[in-house]
């Protein structure tokens, strides 16, 4: 089943959390700190895939996570780092977050973007030694990996797209020239979705595709609206099939001229697209209302016609090819949040950032080790500062993720 679009939930690894722990030598209960820090959490990676085609996969089975780290332990035994989770997709697919915002396109077979990053692992006591803190009892927690909800849309790579009205012949078309095959009937919309196939003439070859029919008013929803379109964004040439027969909806020229509309209102740009126009079952022997410059006749059942189109659409391709250049994945750059912002929600003080995250970021905030140490890096930040600039009072209720204490100015 072809699918070109599919939301999918992707979480990234929790990183593993640090360990407390003291070498044990004769004589000294208590030895140098060796308590190691956790791993790191697996990261989230899509990448293209030539032997992809589908989308399939992800709307039948929307949610993936990548691996946990594992937490430290003593003798400076590091946890694990987690497994990476990377996602096959076919090239062509487009990656948008929650929002709409387009985070990736991959068109390169072997391009990869990093979706989500795993959560950093807590550090042990071995790691928070400091010339005022020589033997400290306290390690960190490891961080949540971050999760959320992408749409995946599947654009196909071709270099042509067969575009036409309902039973104006592009599934006999392409299941002539290629090895794809495609239902063919005599009833509208035969077609339900894209059918790719690798044309070869002469040692010359190219991918076209055909493109479910458009119809009059497409855009308002009608037939099967502009449902795939998007497969002929990346299409290098345009060729639009036309229908002769009295069956036809409209005559050839009235044809035409729709096609061209509807494809305008879909996107302007498809209009500067190099184009053919041709006409199909030439075999029926009836005449054309076409001005203007000769269209090719063509039979898609008789094979007449066929070679000189065929030539001429592989070097519209190759002289698009040599004029432009080749396409480009696109990875949209995200670098983490960097610093804090305070906002007031009701009667409670809001602390967002990683920074004051990983601040108090600690096991157990009741041992006094641990409690100094988060306020001491609260201040080292600015954020005491912050608080008190902001209008925050002496018993004032402050939030930093799940933590929630009460706010005590320094005197």
């Amino acid at each position: 089943m072809f699918v070109d679009r599919a939301k999918v939930h992707l979480r990234a690894g929790n990183g593993g959390a640090g360990v407390v722990s003291f070498e044990r030598l004769k004589g000294k209960p208590r030895g140098r700190p060796s308590g190691a820090s956790g791993g790191r959490g697996g990261d989230v990676i899509l990448r293209a895939d030539s032997s992809l085609s589908t989308l399939l996969v992800y709307q039948r089975r929307p949610h993936h996570h990548a691996g946990n780290g594992t937490h430290g332990e003593g003798d400076l035994r590091q946890g694990r780092r987690g497994e990476d989770l990377v996602l096959g997709v076919p090239p062509g697919t487009e990656v948008k977050d929650e929002g709409g915002q387009l985070i990736a396109d991959l068109v390169t077979p072997g391009a990869e973007a990093l979706i989500l990053q795993g959560g950093r692992g807590g550090r042990g006591n071995a790691a928070l030694v400091r010339p005022r803190l020589k033997a400290p009892a306290i390690a960190e927690q490891g961080e949540y990996g971050t999760s959320g909800w992408f749409g995946l849309e599947l654009k196909l790579m071709v270099d042509a797209a067969l575009v036409g009205f309902p039973n104006a012949g592009k599934s006999t078309f392409i299941s002539r020239v290629s090895a794809a095959k495609p239902e063919i009937a005599d009833y509208p919309f035969t077609t339900l979705e894209p059918h790719p196939g690798v044309v070869e003439i002469d040692n010359r070859h190219f991918v076209l595709v055909d493109i479910p029919g458009l119809i009059e008013g497409a855009g308002e929803g009608r037939g099967l609206g502009y449902e795939f379109l998007r497969h002929i964004e990346r299409a290098r040439v345009l060729v639009l099939l036309l229908d002769p027969s009295p069956f036809a909806m409209h005559s050839p020229s009235r044809q035409l001229a729709i096609l061209l509309d509807e494809l305008g209102k879909y996107s302007p740009k498809l209009l500067e697209r190099p184009r053919l126009v041709v006409v199909n079952k030439s075999d029926l022997g009836i005449p054309h209302d076409l001005n203007g410059p000769a269209p090719f006749m063509v039979s898609a059942v008789t094979g007449e016609g066929l070679p000189p189109l065929l030539h001429e659409i592989a070097d519209l391709v190759e002289a698009s090819v040599r004029s432009l250049p080749e396409r480009q994945d696109f990875i949209l750059h995200r670098p983490l949040p960097e610093g804090f912002s305070i906002t007031r929600q009701g009667t409670t003080w809001v602390v967002e950032g990683l920074a004051a995250q990983r601040a108090v970021a600690f096991a157990d905030l009741t041992q006094t080790q641990a409690a100094h140490e988060a306020a001491r890096r609260l201040k080292s930040l600015g954020i005491d500062d912050a608080l008190a600039a902001a209008g925050a009072e002496a018993g004032d209720e402050v939030s930093i993720g799940e933590l929630v204490f009460e706010y005590q100015p320094e005197s």
